[in-house]
């Protein structure tokens, strides 16, 4: 009994989904090119901010965005050094996006549930992903397994 009823709520939400727009799968392959204009609501660490923008006529949402293509140190790392340039990236997105407005372009589903991932420019156009690797603040990111900024 337990097995039918188990059967019968994987049909129901198969069935769903395929009402719904399709899989998880295929939602995770859909991209906005942009530009998105957002209001910049928190910068979180080095290649993450907080986000509200403005998706549709009288829609808003408000998210995570992790800045495509880049890795930047971590704040809770085990050296002192990676800490310490964890804080001055932290300090230098907040720089660059001082004036509280930012512009994402090629926007897509993120790894992690609850955040997408973009590249981020400043309302000027500067690219802020180039700026903190341009200065030493965060490395190119293509997907792989994230090297540590501490020497060995």
């Amino acid at each position: 009994m337990i097995f039918r009823s188990i059967l019968i709520l994987a049909w129901a939400f198969a069935l769903a989904a395929a009402f719904a727009g399709g899989s998880p799968a295929a939602e995770r392959r859909e991209a906005a090119a942009g530009p998105v204009p957002a209001a910049v609501r928190k910068v979180v660490d080095g290649d993450t901010l907080v986000v509200r923008a403005r998706i549709w006529l009288g829609q808003t949402v408000e998210t995570k965005v992790r800045i495509a293509g880049i890795d930047a140190p971590e704040r809770r790392a085990r050296c002192g050094r990676e800490r310490d340039l964890a804080r001055r990236a932290t300090a230098r997105l907040r720089a660059l996006l001082a004036g509280g407005g930012a512009v994402l372009r090629d926007i897509r589903h993120g790894k992690y549930a609850g955040r997408v991932l973009a590249r981020v420019e400043t309302p000027a156009g500067v690219d802020v992903g180039a700026a903190l690797i341009g200065e030493g603040l965060a490395r190119p990111y293509r997907g792989r397994r994230r090297r540590g900024w501490c020497g060995r």
